[in-house]
């Protein structure tokens, strides 16, 4: 599975960044995840064949995640967007459905990532 994640860009506080993750063909659950400069990668959102989503706490309320099963495209809108949002963002994709999704190696594919940046 191959996958092109893209919308990232700079922005204010407070202001909202789309972005998007396609793939070359659909699976169990799509994922994003996060990394800032001197931490860790982080679970940001998944998201299940069927719809079932979850958002780790630090976006919930903020961040939204959907998907396309059509067109193999999984979205992250975020909203809110705060300084310590930025990160490099990389979309994932998982084949199974049991496990820790929250944790990147639950993730089989992974996409090239794209850089929000907040600035203040």
């Amino acid at each position: 599975v191959q996958l092109q994640a893209s919308g990232g860009g700079l922005v204010q506080a407070g202001g909202s960044l789309r972005l998007a993750c396609a793939a070359s063909r659909n699976t169990y659950l799509r994922g994003w995840f996060r990394r800032a400069p001197g931490k860790e990668r982080e679970f940001v959102s998944r998201i299940t064949s069927s719809g079932v989503a979850d958002y780790a706490g630090s976006v919930r309320g903020r961040f939204t995640i959907s998907r396309d099963n059509a067109n193999n495209t999984v979205f992250l809108q975020m909203n809110s967007l705060k300084p310590e949002d930025t990160a490099i963002y990389y979309c994932a994709a998982a084949t199974r459905s049991d496990g820790v999704y929250y944790a990147p190696d639950f993730y089989e594919y992974w996409g090239q990532g794209t850089q929000v940046t907040v600035s203040s």
